[in-house]
C-alpha cells in the first residue's frame, strides 16, 4: 500500500507549540478517520543519527493510503480542504513524497 511521507519546516513565526496543539487536536484525529487511511502519525526530529549538523526539516508525517482512488475523494472533501489550508498556515513549502514499500 502507498505511503505519503511529509517533510517541512514550520513557517517563520510560527509558535511550535501551538502547531502542535493544532496537529493533536484536529490534524491527526481527522486525517485518521478517513476512509483511505490505514495510519497516520507526525513526528518532531530530534536529530541526526552520528551528528551533529542542523536539521534539514523539523517534522515529519507519515501516512499509510489503503486506497489512493478513496484518498483522492477524501482530500476533496470541505473538511479536508479547511484542514490542508490550515496546514499550509503553519508548514513552510512542505515536501509530499509518495513510497511504495519494499518488502
Amino acid at each position: 500500500m502507498p505511503q505519503v511521507v511529509v517533510l517541512f519546516n514550520l513557517k517563520q513565526g510560527v509558535d511550535a507549540a501551538a502547531y502542535e496543539a493544532w496537529a493533536r487536536a484536529t490534524d491527526l484525529p481527522i486525517v485518521r478517520g478517513l476512509p483511505s487511511i490505514g495510519g497516520f502519525d507526525v513526528y518532531r526530529a530530534t536529530g541526526l543519527l552520528g551528528s551533529d549538523r542542523a536539521l534539514p526539516y523539523q517534522y515529519v508525517e507519515l501516512i499509510e493510503v489503503d486506497d489512493m482512488a478513496q484518498f483522492g475523494s477524501d482530500v476533496a472533501s470541505e473538511t479536508m480542504q479547511r484542514v490542508a489550508g490550515e496546514f499550509r498556515s503553519y508548514a513552510d513549502d512542505p515536501i509530499f513524497l509518495l513510497c511504495d514499500k519494499l518488502g
